[in-house]
């Protein structure tokens, strides 16, 4: 993801470390099908549960929404985009076991001509979802990742910039 220089056994553990951590939030994408949208409007933020996809290298992040809801509306007038995906339960044993990724980037209506591609990878993950995705006034979208911050053991926070 990030360029990493540096040289011998150093640059190995960089490696080593960016690997771990791609893995780690795979893992979580996977255990977990809501995410946390949020987006904004002249400056208010807005919130909502989303069904969410990771495109394999990290570098997407698809979901669905009606083109008729505020968080569409939002995303047309500014794109940038936060999403929250977690692995909580409620329980007080999250305080120190949880996970959390954050992902900044920005959202767009996926294409035309790849929608059919990313509808399957969505659909392998939501498949109850069909008739609402399939639904001529629903919009696939996708956010381009910028930055992952995954936060471990309540204080533990790791960061990975996708290029």
């Amino acid at each position: 993801m990030e360029q990493i220089t540096g040289s011998g056994s150093r640059r190995e553990t960089l490696l080593s470390e960016e690997s771990e951590l791609e893995n780690l939030i795979r893992e979580l994408f996977e255990s977990q099908k809501l995410a946390v949208l949020a987006t904004q409007n002249e400056g208010q933020p807005y919130a909502n549960l989303v069904a969410f996809v990771a495109s394999y290298d990290l570098k997407s992040l698809y979901f669905a929404t009606a083109r008729a809801t505020r968080k569409y509306a939002n995303i047309e007038a500014d794109a940038r985009v936060t999403v929250l995906i977690d692995n909580r339960s409620n329980q007080d044993s999250d305080f120190s076991q949880a996970a959390a990724v954050t992902a900044t980037g920005t959202a767009q209506e996926v294409m035309a001509s790849k929608r059919d591609k990313v509808l399957t990878i969505y659909l392998a993950k939501h498949p109850m979802l069909k008739d609402f995705v399939q639904s001529p006034s629903c919009a696939l979208l996708q956010i381009r990742v910028e930055t992952y911050y995954l936060v471990r053991r309540f204080q533990n926070v790791m960061e990975l910039h996708v290029k």
